[in-house]
């Protein structure tokens, strides 16, 4: 008589890898389709050359290392990657910059570490803190976003491929018809020149409570973070944590000196705050573990935002404050380490 045999595992899991990358790339549709109307067609042209260079590195670090590159390039973790780099970087970055912090980002902070689940750095900061310090001035070249300014011109998908690919504008156009300084370093320029909040406030860059288009960006963001945690991709600690430590401080500080600090919604909704609270810091990897854990990374992420944002050089900080405090996940993951049932912890809390 002969048996089927079947190995394990016997159960086939609910989700993997693949489908986890897969819904969290959904949940940015939103988001991405509001900041094409808010600030052009680079955020497609960014995601489109990081991906290709993310995949491009996946591809050859897999292969140098005996990995199989199909089932590494399959679980969709580049282009997850690429993403985030494409929100992060200005709407109008030279191809070669995008090129460079995706490669870093996949090949050094990542498959240097040993690849997916072994990396101590979120791959998508690392390689945007490197193109921030490596090419600061492209890192600046920020577009107006859409708000019916009679001189405001929206670049078009040819325009903006022409400027990525050779670093020139057409001759009717120029940066200074286009660009705008972002909100957070419109805020923190008038705060250092010694001029109020409320005063600031009335620049066209800003809306009802933070960047104008920015709050939109913030809240599509924020809508495709909901449908994650009704999917249970991620925890809700982490989020909690990185905007009750960005919010709380920012809350006392306006409360108490309205005149010279930017108020909570401000921080809230102006930057990559949504974005790192729901997608950046929720990084299974290289975010901490336990429940504890998760709420004590959560707000150490926010409350560096809130220190770079507020005493800083940098307008925004996300990324340093998710580097910073990835390097401090397995002293958080040590001390919150829960108890094990059943165990004794003795008189020193030790099993």
């Amino acid at each position: 008589m002969e048996f089927n045999r079947r190995d394990a595992p016997f159960v086939t899991p609910a989700t993997n890898v693949q489908s986890i990358m897969l819904q969290v790339l959904y949940a940015l549709i939103p988001a991405a389709l509001a900041y094409v109307w808010y600030f052009g067609p680079g955020l497609i042209l960014n995601f489109i050359v990081a991906a290709i260079f993310c995949a491009a590195g996946e591809a050859a670090m897999l292969h140098i290392r005996g990995k199989s590159v199909e089932t590494g390039l399959t679980d969709f973790s580049a282009l997850v990657t690429a993403a985030l780099l494409a929100f992060a970087l200005p709407a109008l970055t030279p191809w070669w910059v995008t090129a460079t912090a995706a490669l870093f980002g996949v090949v050094v902070a990542k498959h240097l570490y040993g690849g997916l689940g072994f990396n101590i750095f979120n791959p998508a900061m690392a390689g945007y803190v490197v193109a921030m310090v490596s090419f600061p001035m492209h890192m600046n070249l920020w577009t107006a976003p859409r708000m019916g300014d009679l001189d405001y011109h929206y670049m078009t998908i040819l325009e903006s491929a022409r400027y990525m690919l050779t670093g020139t504008f057409p001759d009717y156009l120029s940066f200074d018809a286009i660009s705008r300084a972002t909100p957070l370093d419109t805020v923190k320029a008038g705060l250092r020149n010694l001029q109020t909040f409320e005063e600031i406030r009335v620049n066209s860059v800003m809306g009802d409570f933070g960047g104008r288009g920015w709050e939109w960006i913030g809240n599509y963001i924020a809508m495709g973070g909901a449908w994650l945690l009704m999917r249970k991709i991620i925890r809700w600690q982490i989020p909690f944590g990185v905007l009750a430590g960005l919010l709380i401080p920012s809350a006392i500080l306006y409360f108490l000196e309205p005149g010279i600090h930017a108020s909570p919604g401000f921080f809230m909704f102006s930057g990559g705050t949504m974005l790192c609270a729901f997608f950046i810091a929720t990084d299974p990897v290289s975010a901490a573990t336990s429940n504890k854990g998760r709420l004590i990374y959560g707000f150490g992420v926010g409350f560096l935002i809130f220190a770079i944002r507020t005493w800083g050089s940098y307008a925004d900080g996300v990324a340093f404050a998710i580097l910073m405090m990835n390097m401090s996940v397995p002293a958080i993951d040590y001390l919150t380490k829960p108890h094990i049932v059943g165990h004794d912890r003795g008189p020193k809390g030790l099993s």
